[in-house]
């Protein structure tokens, strides 16, 4: 094909140097550099098993999905009777690794949860039991039931994923996550979590009532299933080494300079607002940044936008926030201040 002038002479003519089989640049620029097809269909295939049991908390579970990918810890937080718990259940279920659930309670202790040296009559020797939280998927129920020291026990595991005992250093065998579930309402026999382990959390997840048509759904099922719960009816979609797989791969998604410094200001913001009495940690940068790369992975791109960053910060900084005094009696919420923070901070374009 040529581009013909039609004051031109034929000899004039403009000839087209697009080969008919050649890619144009802009064709190139459009094109995922990355094949996040297997992503997105195991990460389908898991929302539809668990929507065999769980109507709605759509947000809940796609961002447990996304804790999932970043390899982070999430905490989830509701009233009781918003299936917190059965949904982290379940979303262990169609996954092929090792499960354990733990039940905090006052009289918890920590050799409970990581183990204890038992002396061998036998070979004369101490041996190391390993406890519960030896697992790659592990649910803590209520986790703010159990007291300072045994919430202690929990803040080497988390970030270091490993245990030292008696000198000696357990490796924690990958992928290893925790999910936690604690109630907002009920605070006789509870202990505030300190906030050097709610750091560790990636998000905090706050699971709200259903709606009107999604509560009529809920009794439609039941009433079907006759009250009956088949847990085995879900399958497992993924193993271990495919989530690590995948947590791999959504490490490769690109982001963009100007992107970085909008995290930056993000999280900068937070230790100057005159609303805050403490602002955020370098750890809630990297978090965004990981949960705003997977975000964008399970929607198909290999590239983040401000709006995946938008998406995952509320969940990220609500529990790393602490308002100052004077806020706190003025019923102010980080909600708030963090929607404030989003808004003033111009989005990179």
């Amino acid at each position: 094909m040529e581009l013909q002038n039609p004051d031109a002479s034929p000899e004039e003519t403009i000839p087209n140097t697009t080969e008919p089989n050649e890619v144009s640049s802009n064709d190139i620029a459009f094109e995922s550099r990355i094949d996040l097809s297997p992503l997105q269909e195991a990460i389908e295939a898991i929302k539809k098993e668990v929507a065999k049991l769980i109507v709605g908390q759509n947000e809940m579970v796609e961002l447990l999905i996304i804790s999932i990918l970043t390899n982070g810890h999430s905490l989830i937080e509701g009233v009781p009777g918003v299936a917190k718990t059965i949904s982290a259940k379940l979303l262990a279920k169609t996954m092929d690794i090792d499960f354990s659930r733990i039940q905090f309670t006052p009289d918890l202790m920590p050799s409970d949860i990581l183990g204890t040296s038992i002396f061998n009559v036998k070979s004369n020797e101490f041996e190391y039991k390993k406890g519960p939280i030896f697992s790659n998927l592990i649910l803590i129920d209520e986790i703010n039931r159990a007291p300072a020291k045994t919430q202690a026990a929990l803040f080497e595991v988390m970030a270091e994923r490993q245990i030292t005992m008696d000198g000696t250093e357990y490796k924690m065998t990958p992928p290893f996550l925790v999910f936690a579930t604690q109630n907002p309402i009920e605070q006789e026999g509870t202990y505030r979590l300190p906030e050097a382990q709610l750091d560790r959390f990636l998000f905090k997840i706050n699971v709200d009532y259903p709606n009107l048509e999604d509560e009529i759904q809920i009794l439609v099922e039941n009433h079907e299933r006759q009250n009956q719960f088949d847990f085995n009816s879900v399958k497992p979609i993924l193993n271990a080494s495919q989530i690590i797989a995948f947590q791999e791969l959504v490490k490769q998604v690109l982001v963009e300079s100007n992107l970085l410094s909008y995290i930056a200001a993000i999280v900068h913001n937070t230790r100057t607002n005159a609303n805050l009495y403490l602002g955020a940690s370098p750890r809630a940068s990297l978090a965004i940044l990981n949960a705003a790369k997977a975000n964008a992975a399970i929607n198909g791109r290999d590239f983040v936008t401000p709006d995946d960053i938008k998406r995952c910060t509320k969940a990220i900084l609500k529990h790393r926030l602490v308002l100052t005094p004077e806020r706190e009696m003025e019923a102010f919420t980080v909600d708030k201040v963090v929607d404030q923070i989003l808004e003033t901070i111009e989005i990179p374009r």
